[in-house]
C-alpha cells in the first residue's frame, strides 16, 4: 500500500504576523512549527511531505526545508501556488493580491498527489503527535471516492489572547461531519467566554468543548475532480468587487456534504492545538515546546 503524503500549506506570507512566520524558529534549537509537523508525520508513517509554497520566496524555502534536514526520512517535494493559477478562461480581478485561499492551495497540489491518499495542514499550526497518527491510521481506511476525514479540536484550545480568530465550528450526527460553520471573528474575552463577534459586540456566545477545523483534513486524490470544479465556480460567482474572497477548505467540504456526495467520519483527538497566529503568541508556544521536550515527547533536538 502507498503510503499517506502530508501536504503542508504555507503558501500564505502570515499577514497579520509580519513575517515568514513558517520559518520562524520557536523550538528551544530554534525549530520551526513545521518541524514539528514532518517529525510527528514520519513518526506516525507518513512517506512524503508536499509543501506548497510561492515563487517569492521558494529559494530561502528550500534550502532550510529539503529532505537533508529531515534525516532524509521522508521524501520532499514543493508545488505553488500563485494567483495566476486560475482554469482556463479566468483571470485575476483588478487590485487582487491576496491569495485564493486554502480550497485553492490544496488544488494547486494536485499532480502531486495522484496516487495516495494525503492529510493537509498548516504551515504555522502545532497538531500534536497523536493527531498525526491517528489519521494516519484513517487514511488506510479511506474509500477511494466519497470520503474524507478530518482531525477536530476543542475551541477553548484554539483560540488566542491577542486578537480575534477565524475558525471552522463543526457539528457532528454519528460521528459524522454535518455542518462546518466557517466563523470569522472569535475573540477570548477578558471573563474566559469566547464569542462569535462578527456582527459586532458582544455576540454570541460560543461553546468552548465545540470541535473546530483546525484544517487538518484527509483526502483521497478523487477530491481534486471536486475541488477544481467548485473553484472554477467559485471564479465565476465572485462580484468584481471581491478582490478579498477566498476559497475555503471547510466551506467546500460543506458543499459536498449537503449535496451528498461526500461522508466525513470526524476524528477527536486529545492533542493540543497551538500556534503562532499573532506575534504576541510567539512566547507561549516557545514555552509549550520546551516543556514537550523536557517530558520526553520529543528529543532534545529534532535535528539529530
Amino acid at each position: 500500500m502507498v503510503k499517506p503524503t502530508l501536504l503542508v500549506l504555507a503558501a500564505g506570507m502570515g499577514s497579520r504576523y509580519g513575517s515568514l512566520k513558517q520559518m520562524d524558529g520557536v523550538g528551544p534549537n530554534n525549530e520551526a512549527i513545521i518541524d514539528y509537523s514532518v517529525y510527528d508525520a514520519i513518526r506516525a508513517g507518513f512517506g512524503k511531505v508536499v509543501f506548497v509554497i510561492r515563487h517569492s520566496f521558494e529559494k530561502e524555502f528550500r534550502e532550510v526545508f529539503s529532505a537533508e534536514r529531515f534525516g532524509g526520512r521522508i521524501a520532499v517535494e514543493f508545488v505553488f501556488q500563485e494567483l495566476d493559477y486560475l482554469p482556463e478562461g479566468a483571470s485575476v480581478p483588478e487590485g487582487r493580491v491576496k491569495p485564493w485561499g486554502t480550497g485553492h492551495a490544496v488544488a494547486c497540489a494536485a499532480e502531486a498527489l495522484r496516487d495516495q491518499p494525503f492529510a493537509v495542514i498548516n504551515a504555522d499550526d502545532y497538531y500534536g503527535v497523536s493527531a498525526f497518527s491517528t489519521i494516519y491510521e484513517k487514511l488506510q481506511t479511506l474509500a477511494p471516492e466519497g470520503e474524507a476525514t478530518m482531525v477536530g479540536y476543542q475551541l477553548q484550545n484554539t483560540v488566542s489572547k491577542n486578537g480575534t480568530v477565524s475558525r471552522g465550528v463543526c457539528h457532528a450526527v454519528g460521528g459524522n461531519l454535518d455542518k462546518v460553520v466557517e466563523t470569522l471573528k472569535i475573540k477570548l474575552c477578558e471573563n474566559g467566554e469566547i464569542r462569535d463577534i462578527g456582527a459586532g459586540e458582544p455576540g454570541e456566545l460560543l461553546d468552548p468543548l465545540a470541535p473546530v477545523s483546525m484544517n487538518f483534513w484527509g483526502f483521497t486524490p478523487w477530491i481534486f475532480g471536486k475541488l477544481e470544479e467548485y473553484f472554477a465556480n467559485f471564479l465565476k460567482g465572485l462580484a468584481p468587487d471581491a478582490i478579498k474572497a477566498e476559497c475555503l477548505l471547510p466551506v467546500f467540504v460543506d458543499e459536498l456534504m449537503h449535496k451528498g456526495e461526500l461522508t466525513v467520519p470526524m476524528l477527536t483527538t486529545d492533542a493540543v492545538w497551538f500556534g503562532v497566529t499573532y506575534k504576541e503568541d510567539k512566547p507561549f508556544v516557545q514555552a509549550e515546546l520546551r516543556k514537550l521536550h523536557e517530558s520526553g515527547v520529543y528529543p532534545a533536538s529534532l535535528h539529530e
